[in-house]
């Protein structure tokens, strides 16, 4: 008799779908700047997270709108104005963000270490 080894990822890891929602590459440092922040337009998120572009950043805040961590408002006046902020549901990630910012003050030394004993080993 066969046995099927093959398992869903979901399954196997009931983490692993909240880890693609919010920790992709951009998604953590938009939702930490709108959490730290407050209500911020385009060009202001722009400029706290350097590196991200145009691009990405809008990619990203329309995907987390989607994902109904981020909202998204609109003032139609001349000219238009876009202002994005944090959601009740984005900010129900703070207790997380605060745990990790707590396990990377306390752990993130260590784990530099192993690295270069890893690498000089």
């Amino acid at each position: 008799m066969k046995v099927e080894t093959t398992t869903d990822p979901a399954i196997a890891c009931p983490i692993s779908p909240v880890v693609d929602i919010v920790f992709s590459r951009w998604t953590t440092p938009i939702l930490w700047s709108l959490h730290a922040h407050g209500r911020q337009r385009f060009v202001e998120l722009e400029r706290r997270i350097t590196k991200i572009t145009p691009k990405v950043l809008t990619q990203r805040l329309r995907q987390l709108e989607r994902d109904g961590l981020v909202v998204r408002t609109y003032h139609p006046e001349v000219p238009p104005r876009v202002e994005y902020e944090i959601s009740e549901l984005g900010r129900s990630l703070a207790p997380l963000f605060a745990h990790l910012a707590d396990w990377s003050a306390d752990h993130l030394d260590a784990v530099e270490r192993a690295r270069q004993d890893y690498d000089t080993a």
